[in-house]
């Protein structure tokens, strides 16, 4: 049996809690990052890889978390890029059929430190009322982990994109489309559900649009990424040059980018939307849809030109998507891939076929 490791949380403004280190050791004693909470009940694999979460530390509100192990499929990246995770009780003997593995060996493998035994309640009490901060939390004492804290950047004014996106372009799927997709932080579960609509190149973010209509796709899908959208990197001047001359999908970040591209505002939130069981409702008809969500940073309502304003968050007020009066492009904040996550808004994916089909490329942009 391994041996407990005495951890300490610390948050910027001071306020400690007190644990048992699990998964990797981190460096000199010590993991930082921006901490926030998620909702999820199950699906913290999914969770963990997802590359939005670079630069932050997950707290999950759910108290059992490792109860099913992990496996091979429900990775949403190659490895995590989270910082830490934060929990209260590590099951210490999974039991699913699908599990190859348990969350301790997940963790250490991937180099991913942990503390458990937090009372995540008072700690997502004290986020909502105070907002996300810089935390740090390993075996450093108090003081070194609160310097820690206080010298974490957070994920405000920075380009954490450049840290996800892949490198090269590569090809997924075989459906009958063309869709390039920009890899802001990709989800594995968001290419596989493009790759049922068109064959998809994934590019890096700084691909030039020049190089992107140049494959003379179908549609540009925008993915979802990791921290502040003016700070996105070549994205946010380069796809200017697309609106208009291709039909566009965004989500999560793609969906700010896209709305700073058309002239529209971002924000950052007091403590985000992480969890899935989010509800949204589409303006146009009414329906509420149980939501997957992860971010940090909003749209304005109200900021962005020239667009129908088509889904709004029922617990905040938050705008979570918006299509163009005159272009063919639209996005939404949330995650209708879901993983993890409720399926009601799968139906975008077949939006954007829709969108793709109705609007087919000329020399001169889109019919």
């Amino acid at each position: 049996m391994t041996a407990m490791r005495e951890y300490q949380l610390v948050l910027a403004d001071g306020e400690v809690f007190e644990g048992e280190g699990i998964g990797a050791d981190p460096a000199d004693g010590i993991a930082s990052g921006e901490v926030v909470f998620n909702t999820v009940l199950s699906g913290y694999q999914e969770v963990m890889t997802d590359p939005s979460y670079a630069g932050q530390i997950i707290t999950f509100t759910y108290p059992h978390i490792g109860n099913y192990g992990v496996n091979s499929v429900d990775d949403e990246a190659s490895r995590p890029h989270c910082r830490g995770i934060i929990i209260r009780d590590l099951a210490r003997r999974h039991s699913n059929w699908r599990a190859d593995g348990d969350l301790e060996g997940f963790l250490r493998r991937h180099g991913v430190a942990g503390i458990a035994g937090i009372d995540t309640r008072r700690l997502t009490r004290h986020i909502r009322d105070e907002g996300a901060m810089p935390g740090a939390f390993g075996s450093a004492d108090a003081d070194a982990l609160r310097a820690a804290a206080l010298a974490d950047p957070g994920t405000a004014g920075i380009d954490l994109v450049g840290q996800v996106t892949t490198t090269e372009r590569y090809t997924i799927g075989d459906g009958p489309r063309k869709i390039v997709a920009y890899d802001l932080g990709v989800k594995a579960t968001m290419l596989r559900h493009l790759g049922e609509l068109a064959t998809v190149t994934v590019v890096p973010a700084d691909t030039p649009a020049a190089d992107v209509l140049a494959m003379a796709p179908d549609g540009v899908f925008l993915s979802n990424g990791p921290g502040d959208p003016e700070e996105a990197g070549a994205i946010v001047t380069e796809l200017p040059k697309l609106i208009g001359e291709v039909p566009i999908f965004g989500i999560c970040l793609g969906h700010q980018v896209l709305a700073l591209a058309l002239g529209g505002r971002t924000f950052k939130m007091k403590f985000g939307h992480h969890g899935g069981n989010v509800p949204v409702q589409d303006a146009r008809t009414g329906k509420v849809e149980i939501t997957s969500q992860n971010h940090n940073f909003a749209v304005e309502m109200g900021s962005v030109r020239n667009v129908t304003e088509t889904h709004v968050c029922l617990n905040d007020g938050a705008l979570e998507g918006f299509v163009h009066d005159e272009l063919p492009v639209f996005s939404v904040q949330y995650h209708p891939e879901a993983g993890p996550g409720p399926h009601d808004s799968r139906y975008l994916f077949a939006e954007f076929a829709e969108l793709m089909d109705a609007h087919p490329r000329t020399k001169e942009g889109v019919a």
